[in-house]
Order: structure tokens, then C-alpha cells, then sequence
């Protein structure tokens, strides 16, 4: 699909589900539009999420919880802002698309104009025995990943 259909489809889904920021695209359609250039992932789970279950290559850490805390972070919004313009396109991906969800909706009231969430996240949904990566999620979709 070319670049600006997958931003049109991110929308629609938007507008279907009331969102209130730009869209939301399946881990797919987010990793066509970061290999194109056309769009920056940005990975909101916590650094030991992010350093023992695995990471998108390249991409940057802006932790939206840090590990522990049950309260989103404070300064979240200043650090995106200090990495991105506030028309960037901005991908963010957590572990299930929940937390992202949230920052999105924090980015967009703070003047972030193209934020979007990475539906299923890294690992997906739990399946029935409790565990993840077996349902969704960037990994189970097979696309790049690393883990150090």
C-alpha cells in the first residue's frame, strides 16, 4: 500500500473510534512507513521491557511508565518534544497497544499533530495460558527486531 493510503487508513480507524490523535496502524503498515522514511517509531515501554524482551532496531526509548510506577511519566511529552517537531510523524509502540494508546492521547493534547499508535504492540495480547507473542504484536507479525 503507498505511503499517504496507509496514513488515510491510520485515520479512518481514528475517526471510527473517536481517537483523539491521528491514527493507529497495525505493526505492518508501521514498519512499511518507517522503512520508507515517512514516519519515526518510538518505543513508550519500560527500559527493562525494552532491554531483556526485545526492541525494534534504531528505535529510541521515551519511556511513557517508568518501571514500577503506576503513574505515566512527567516529563514524556518534553522528552518527544525534544527528539520531534511537533509534525512529525511519530509512531508509538508499547507491549499490547494499550499504554501507547494512552501516550498518543497525550501527545496530541500537548500539539503533537501526527502521533499515532502501533496497534498490538511488540508482543500482542496474552493468549489463553498467559502469554504473549502468540497473538499480535510486531514479533509474531515477523518483522525486525533485536535483543542484547
Amino acid at each position: 500500500m503507498k505511503r499517504h493510503d496507509l496514513f488515510d487508513v491510520a485515520a479512518a480507524r481514528a475517526l471510527a473510534e473517536g481517537l483523539p490523535f491521528a491514527g493507529a496502524l497495525t505493526p505492518r503498515e508501521a514498519h512499511q512507513l518507517a522503512s520508507e522514511g515517512a514516519a519515526k517509531i518510538v518505543d513508550i515501554r519500560t527500559r527493562p521491557e525494552w532491554e531483556f524482551v526485545g526492541h525494534i532496531e534504531d528505535t529510541p526509548l521515551i519511556e511513557w511508565k517508568s518501571y514500577g510506577s503506576s503513574r505515566p511519566n512527567p516529563d514524556f511529552v518534553d522528552k518527544l518534544a525534544a527528539r520531534f517537531a511537533h509534525d512529525e510523524a511519530i509512531l508509538l509502540i508499547c507491549r499490547s497497544g494499550i499504554r501507547s494508546r494512552d501516550a498518543a492521547t497525550a501527545a496530541a493534547q500537548a500539539g503533537f499533530t501526527r502521533v499515532y499508535n502501533v496497534l498490538e504492540g511488540f508482543e500482542g495480547d496474552q493468549d489463553e495460558e498467559g502469554r504473549r507473542g502468540n497473538l499480535g504484536g510486531w514479533r509474531h507479525a515477523g518483522l525486525p527486531w533485536t535483543q542484547h
